[in-house]
């Protein structure tokens, strides 16, 4: 057809190349619109190969036979085939099934006896950070789903605040111009003064056509990239000249037969004002530098940091039901297949970034953020915590698991929280305040390393999408094994651990045979407060009884010396 109409003359062959450039043209720039279908080819291509040849040769065989009752048999076991594609790949998931056991089988499990320490508990859950970010900014504003990174050798709650999706102009002609970054380890964030810092991107997730974070990234991948790659979740954070940045993970679909994702690497996005040469720059070859994971350890603020997406990690925690085997999660079986409880009433679902200790452990692991999740049974009434799963956040090339239930621990997992908080404080209205987000707190106290749940209360209004944060929330501790709650004190961190052992010391004395601690701290106190008492009452000398006398006797003695002489 394209041959005969370039036959026709000059004029047609003139059309033809203009049509031709334009399509390039096209194909070029318009690369991330157009990404995400390539995407799809890439995850699919093992099913779409095999349907394309059933298809092939069901149709050629339908063509070639002579017989109505041949061709009506070729036409029912083509639609029984794709009956059962559609039912056995889509309703039941074993599509997911087998790239799911994909991850878990180039997975890099590491087995732990000994749980990790928490450190640098945050206070405040990611939505009450979110809706309080969101409660300081104008009507033009919107806030960035916040992540948790570190800043200056400090845990940091940062987002972007960028111009809002109701307004379209200002999405494509403002910057990103300021970013939040508040400590999560104070129970008072502040979305003020020094939290809200002055920085300048072009580039931003809000922000429409080429600017926008998404498209930038795309518009930078090779042709080979554009196959295997997409942006995931976007960071906030400073790179090693002290500059802030936006860190975009990537997520990198690896194998043939059933595609499975992988952490690849970043793409680092620099701060700068928006001018031609900065869209010229992003309309022909994408914004960011590319970072493979191989590469992140020449770049030391990307080490010990969070850079992964939750969606690889997650993934990667739910592959863990296979390790009974690969037909234990089947209906049949489920000795061991686990799932990640997801609760309807919480709005952060797990993972959630926790920073953990790892020196008393014996693992080859770094101190600093993790994904966390606590794994339970796949059946709906158990609620039994059956692993703790550590994903390091900076996406190295490990998974460390500690096995509950190989240890016959008989620990609460996340999922029966809930009813735990709500059962000790009746006087609540638990029909706007919900307990949330249940992430570990692991310390060693009274003798022993012992797990508990931090839960925050957070209130919610009839009818609202969101939490409404408060500076002070309401905290508790679940002790995961005795299952009692010890409501503790937002503002004094540590008072946490004598506040547990002050509630539960009787009991693991009944239970465990433990001795008493603290009771040294105790009593130098108490001798400390007696010291103070007695250097509060003012001092009387003492006054000798006798002292007259003694003083009449010694001036006879010294008058009868001074007559001998």
């Amino acid at each position: 057809m394209i041959k005969n109409y370039w036959n026709r003359g000059s004029r047609q062959k003139t059309i033809t190349i203009v049509v031709t450039l334009v399509l390039v043209l096209l194909l070029f720039f318009l690369r991330d619109d157009y990404q995400p279908f390539l995407l799809w080819i890439r995850k699919y291509i093992f099913l779409i190969l095999v349907i394309g040849l059933v298809l092939f040769f069901g149709l050629r065989s339908f063509r070639s036979s002579v017989g109505v009752g041949r061709r009506i048999m070729i036409l029912v076991l083509l639609v029984l085939f794709f009956g059962l594609v559609y039912i056995i790949g889509g309703h039941f998931k074993m599509y997911d099934y087998v790239k799911t056991y994909n991850v878990f089988n180039n997975l890099n499990k590491v087995q732990i006896n000994k749980l990790p320490l928490t450190q640098n508990e945050r206070i405040q859950p990611l939505r009450n950070i979110f809706s309080m970010a969101n409660e300081s900014v104008g009507e033009t504003k919107d806030v960035s789903l916040p992540h948790l990174v570190r800043v200056d050798g400090e845990n940091k709650w940062t987002m972007a605040i960028q111009p809002s999706e109701k307004y379209t102009m200002q999405q494509i002609s403002e910057n990103t111009e300021e970013v939040f970054a508040v400590s999560s380890t104070s129970p008072f964030p502040r979305f003020s003064n020094e939290n809200r810092i002055p920085v300048t991107f072009s580039i931003g997730e809000s922000l429409k056509f080429s600017r926008n974070t998404y498209n930038a990234v795309v518009q930078r991948f090779n042709i080979w990239q554009l196959f295997t790659m997409e942006p995931g979740d976007t960071f906030y954070m400073k790179n090693d000249a002290g500059k802030w940045v936006q860190v975009v993970s990537l997520i990198k679909w690896k194998g043939f037969f059933f595609p499975y994702p992988t952490f690849g690497g970043v793409m680092i996005i620099d701060s700068g004002e928006h001018d031609f040469n900065d869209y010229m720059e992003r309309v022909l070859i994408g914004k960011g530098t590319y970072v493979s994971p191989e590469n992140m350890k020449n770049y030391p603020f990307l080490t010990k940091q969070n850079t992964l997406s939750e969606k690889v990690s997650r993934l990667q925690a739910e592959s863990l039901k296979f390790l009974g085997g690969f037909t234990d999660p089947l209906p049949w079986k489920m000795e061991t297949a686990v799932k990640i409880p997801d609760l309807p009433e919480d709005q952060n679902q797990q993972p959630f970034v926790t920073d953990f200790d790892f020196s008393s452990v014996d693992a080859k692991a770094y101190n600093g953020l993790y994904h966390w999740f606590g794994l339970e049974p796949i059946g709906e009434e158990r609620t039994s915590l059956t692993y703790s799963v550590f994903v390091p956040a900076d996406g190295t090339d490990k998974l460390f698991y500690y096995d509950h239930a190989a240890k016959k621990q008989g620990y609460a997992g996340v999922s029966a929280m809930p009813l735990k908080i709500i059962e000790s404080r009746k006087e609540y209205d638990w029909s706007v305040n919900k307990p949330v987000e249940f992430r570990p707190y692991i310390k060693d106290i009274a003798g022993r390393r012992r797990m508990f749940f931090l839960g925050t209360v957070s209130a919610v209004k009839d009818g609202s999408a969101k939490f409404d944060g408060s500076a002070t929330p309401d905290l508790a501790l679940v002790d995961s094994e005795y299952r009692d709650v010890i409501w503790i004190d937002v503002k004094r961190p540590s008072t946490w651990d004598k506040t547990v052992y002050d509630q539960l010391n009787e009991a693991w004395r009944a239970s465990e045979g433990i001795g008493y601690f603290y009771e040294e701290d105790n009593r130098t106190s108490d001798l400390d407060l007696m010291q103070r008492e007695m250097d509060s009452i003012r001092s009387i000398p003492k006054v000798n009884a006798n002292a007259q006398e003694i003083e009449k006797l010694q001036r006879r003695i010294d008058s009868l010396n001074s007559a001998g002489n």
